[in-house]
């Protein structure tokens, strides 16, 4: 019996916390559950919501470091989600500006997918359902 029921969320540390705000509420449409400024810390922590799951904290703090995604390094590697439709994920993005790799199809389920660059360069997958 596992002991592990679901990803309960994913934690991302950004550079630049307005523009990382606007990046995963209005461009990848995730909903704000909560913000709150933590001055002790001189940080911010948002939750956001994924079709109403918790799903993401999103933290500011003063001068953190760089984390390397280019080449592929050790740790995690991405992050993904699924979509009804990759095309119209593609217009959404275009419309947007934010500039995607080339679509390619999964050899194994025949799926097709794309990789984004968050604004710290945090790579996004999104996978066709």
């Amino acid at each position: 019996m596992p002991v592990i029921n679901k990803v309960h969320h994913i934690a991302i540390i950004c550079a630049d916390y307005e523009r990382s705000k606007i990046f995963y509420t209005e461009i990848l449409g995730l909903t704000v559950v909560r913000e709150i400024y933590r001055a002790e810390r001189q940080s911010y922590k948002l939750d956001l919501a994924l079709n109403g799951d918790y799903i993401i904290e999103l933290f500011s703090f003063p001068d953190p470091p760089a984390r390397l995604s280019r080449p592929e390094a050790t740790g995690l590697r991405h992050l993904a989600f699924e979509v009804d439709d990759l095309e119209q994920t593609l217009l959404h993005l275009q419309r947007n500006d934010v500039a995607y790799e080339a679509v390619r199809t999964d050899e194994f389920t025949n799926k097709q997918f794309t990789f984004i660059a968050d604004p710290d360069g945090l790579p996004i997958e999104f996978y066709e359902k």
